[in-house]
């Protein structure tokens, strides 16, 4: 099968590689599209130090049930079924995972990220059952590799608390912004504003019912109040830099809670005065629980929302590398690309057509 593989910073090469076998409690899935995440291109760069020479990365995919593993009977799964796949791999024994809180498992590895695990920058990958989730045949297939971006930023939400008294603040319009917005309008809050400066991006959020501010508009203290009819209770920081947390605590009220989701830097410094004169609350926050993968899962399916227009580039894994470069170089303006491993011809991707070469 093929598989783009990371060579080093800024290499990317298509190679042959042997069709994983799924081992007892795995399943074989045959992937349909992959999206390409903005931590991808941080690690594809070297910025983030998470991603390294001969690792396959990718983990927001969608694709078909291709092969059972032994002892797999008891999750219902069957060949040809269309799944998406919950990147993180959790004990299922310690605390945290007793409380659905499997992000924080103290053992946990994740797909796209761990070196050791093959991911979905391929065209198959092997994963365990319990983290496979079915999707309808009803579901626009594209769809399915966005349930994990989506979940990033409705987990991102929840953990600031958002309700329906909350004027809400996103910093940064890209795919995880724009999660997190809508994540915010799927909890009632009572104003969500995103503030983007790529006009693109801003152009997408207002295609998506969402309002956006363009901070080199004037003073952000000034636009966001206007935007949102007061000073934000909530701000959900998605970029994840020095400069966009010292702007979430200057325009946010007292009081508020500042969530960091976005993880442009490994280390940003905060004006501690902000945080304790004025009693705000910085939040982290880190991928999702199983419970809320799967319930935003089933949110992509019942929405009216038209979430094709999240989706700006499709190529397949021959033009990934290039993808990569332009996305990474901001030459590209897309917000999310998808790669598709057996080709963009048929994104359908009927069970029929699920061929895998040796």
């Amino acid at each position: 099968m093929r598989a783009l593989v990371m060579k080093g910073n800024w290499q990317l090469e298509v190679e042959d590689l042997p069709v994983p076998e799924p081992a007892p409690g795995e399943i074989l899935v045959r992937v349909i599209a992959t999206g390409i995440c903005g931590s991808d291109i941080h690690g594809f760069t070297g910025e983030n130090g998470r991603r390294f020479p001969g690792q396959v990365m990718g983990h927001e995919t969608v694709g078909r049930v291709g092969a059972l593993g032994e002892d797999t009977a008891a999750h219902g799964l069957r060949e040809g079924q269309l799944v998406t796949v919950n990147p993180v791999i959790s004990c299922g024994d310690c605390e945290a995972c007793a409380a659905d809180a499997q992000q924080r498992c103290p053992s946990r590895r994740v797909i796209g990220v761990d070196p050791a695990l093959r991911s979905a920058f391929a065209e198959a990958m092997t994963v365990p059952a319990r983290n496979v989730v079915p999707l309808s045949e009803d579901l626009p297939v594209e769809y399915g590799a966005l349930v994990e971006p989506l979940a990033v930023g409705y987990h991102a939400a929840v953990r600031g608390g958002c309700g329906e008294k909350d004027r809400v603040l996103v910093i940064g319009g890209g795919p995880i912004g724009q999660a997190a917005a809508l994540a915010a309008v799927r909890l009632g809050a009572a104003a969500v504003a995103v503030s983007e400066p790529n006009p693109a991006r801003r152009d997408l959020l207002e295609r998506l019912g969402l309002t956006a501010v363009d901070p080199a508009a004037g003073k952000l203290a000034d636009l966001v109040p206007q935007a949102l009819g007061g000073r934000p209770t909530l701000t959900l920081d998605a970029v994840g830099a020095t400069g966009t947390v010292s702007d979430a605590l200057a325009v946010s009220d007292l009081g508020s809670r500042i969530v960091l989701v976005g993880m442009h830097s490994p280390r940003v410094d905060i004006p501690a005065y902000a945080v304790s004169t004025e009693e705000r609350t910085v939040i982290g926050s880190f991928c999702y629980s199983a419970n809320e993968f799967t319930e935003t899962a089933q949110w992509v399916a019942e929405t009216d929302l038209d979430l094709s227009a999240l989706v700006e580039g499709r190529v397949d894994l021959s033009e990934a590398a290039d993808s990569f470069t332009s996305l990474a170089r901001g030459e590209n303006p897309a917000s999310k690309v998808l790669v598709y491993p057996h080709g963009t011809d048929d994104p359908a991707l009927s069970p029929a057509a699920q061929e895998v070469s040796a």
